[in-house]
């Protein structure tokens, strides 16, 4: 590969470091808002590489950030390191092999994205150095992008005001410009009281709560029919009530995940399931409480800043495998089926081939039919700050995100290869933007315009509070 870009250089130079760093958060994964010992590796890498470096941002004891550069436009990178629960995984073996039993695991590639997302703010930094360039750069290290919001709460306590520009990135199977549509959605959780009784002897002096969410369950799924078909709705039963069949079950949890198109669209979906709640608990003579969690907003996009990424996506090309990557690589793909792998490439709106296990082009700008998206905490910051986000290549193509085939991966070669293409593509886009005010000055331009109209509410509540883990 030939640099046609400087700050390539930079990248390169401290590319060894950042691999060890998201080798190590790998090995230590933790859930929302524990990510203790993960943050605290963010954190000393950042003053290890001359950042001003803070914690507890926004009151989260697990958010970083660090901060390099004087005077011009703010540039932020953002990083996330939080794992999920039941994907432990040994790392470069293709077959299911737990190193805890019902451990945590990696399985959305978060170590690459904090390590890559730091390696482009260091790169940056340096550039700015170098060349005697007025700017700041900022890594954000957020905590809890899975199901934790965190990036709403920092939203909501004002961390982004003074940001002008704000960069990401998330592993993938294909490399491109990520096409901005989400869902935006809030986990709910529903508590449902009820009255205990002998089941055989007095079952009539009984109020079942768990029948309350398995009405409840019954009532949603009803629903479906009656919303929009880009909606969605998950849940898990977190209380049943007990283990005791004998015993009218006087109180049960269940925890909801509601997704929609859009932030209004979402706000009246909610709506809908608190009364089939209520509808629920009113059949059952129980009574029925809840509460947000968290929440995201949709995905707003930018076409200058998509464009300006685009552009060096083409310029670098991308990334390089060798012989001993793709072979690796078809080993993971012998445990998917031929529905993974299709639609790995219908999603990023490319033609299936069976000829090639990594990615070996760029995909078009806004690929895809939007059909097949999840949501995210970067769509809320999207609402106040000009982003954009790019996918980068570390991992098989079929590989199902948050699976154990994606944590075996979390350590290969590969995978280090895509982290270091992305951190190139970040940094040489900040550096567009450092370089060139009018580019910012797009960006904000089509930013209002996509704003004008449509009112942002953070979905997280003013009175919802982060579920950080109790002490001891």
């Amino acid at each position: 590969m030939t640099n046609s870009n400087a700050i390539w250089a930079h990248v390169e130079a401290e590319t060894p470091d950042f691999i060890a760093l998201s080798d190590r958060v790998w090995g230590m994964p933790e859930l929302n808002f524990a990510e203790t010992r993960s943050a605290a590796e963010h954190l000393a890498m950042l003053e290890a590489k001359g950042f001003r470096a803070s914690s507890g941002i926004a009151g989260l004891p697990t958010a970083v950030m660090g901060e390099a550069g004087e005077g011009g436009p703010v540039i932020a990178i953002l990083g996330e390191f939080d794992a999920l629960p039941g994907l432990s995984q040994e790392a470069g073996v293709a077959e299911h092999r737990e190193i805890e039993k019902r451990g945590n695991g990696h399985g959305c590639g978060h170590n690459l994205l904090g390590a890559g997302s730091l390696l482009a703010a260091t790169a940056v930094k340096d550039w700015l150095a170098a060349n005697g360039m007025a700017g700041r750069v900022r890594y954000y290290g957020c905590p809890a992008e899975e199901g934790g919001s965190a990036k709403g709460f920092m939203v909501r306590e004002g961390v982004f005001d003074d940001v002008d520009i704000a960069i990401s990135w998330h592993p993938a199977p294909l490399a491109g410009v990520n096409n901005p549509i989400s869902l935006a959605c809030n986990e709910v959780v529903f508590e449902f009281r009820g009255r205990a009784a002998h089941a055989a002897a007095s079952p009539e002096l009984g109020r079942s709560a768990l029948d309350a969410v398995e009405l409840m369950s019954v009532g949603v799924n009803y629903m479906r029919e009656h919303m929009p078909s880009t909606a969605r709705i998950h849940y898990a039963v977190i209380d049943s009530g007990g283990i005791a069949p004998n015993v009218v079950q006087a109180y049960a949890k269940v925890r909801y995940l509601i997704r929609a198109r859009e932030l209004g669209e979402l706000h009246a979906l909610l709506k809908r399931v608190q009364k089939v709640a209520e509808g629920a608990a009113l059949m059952t003579e129980t009574q029925v409480t809840s509460h947000i969690v968290s929440g995201d907003a949709n995905l707003i996009g930018n076409t200058p800043l998509e464009q300006a990424m685009h552009r060096q996506l083409e310029r670098l090309g991308p990334p390089v495998f060798d012989a001993a990557d793709q072979a690796f690589a078809r080993e993971i793909q012998a445990t998917l089926s031929e529905e993974d792998i299709v639609a790995a490439f219908a999603r990023f709106g490319m033609t299936p081939r069976r000829d090639t296990a990594l990615c070996d082009t760029i995909f078009p700008p806004e690929a895809g039919d939007g059909t097949h998206v999840g949501s995210t905490d970067v769509g809320t910051v999207s609402w106040v700050v000009p982003t954009v986000q790019m996918r980068g290549a570390t991992y098989a193509i079929g590989t199902p995100g948050h699976s154990w085939q994606l944590v075996a991966q979390g350590k290969t070669p590969a995978a280090h290869k895509g982290m270091e293409h992305a951190a190139k593509v970040m940094a040489a886009t900040a550096a567009d933007l450092f370089a060139d005010p009018a580019l910012i000055a797009d960006a904000k331009a089509d930013f209002a315009r996509r704003r004008e109209g449509r009112p942002f509410v953070n979905p997280i509540p003013d009175d919802v509070q982060p579920e950080l883990p109790s002490a001891g």
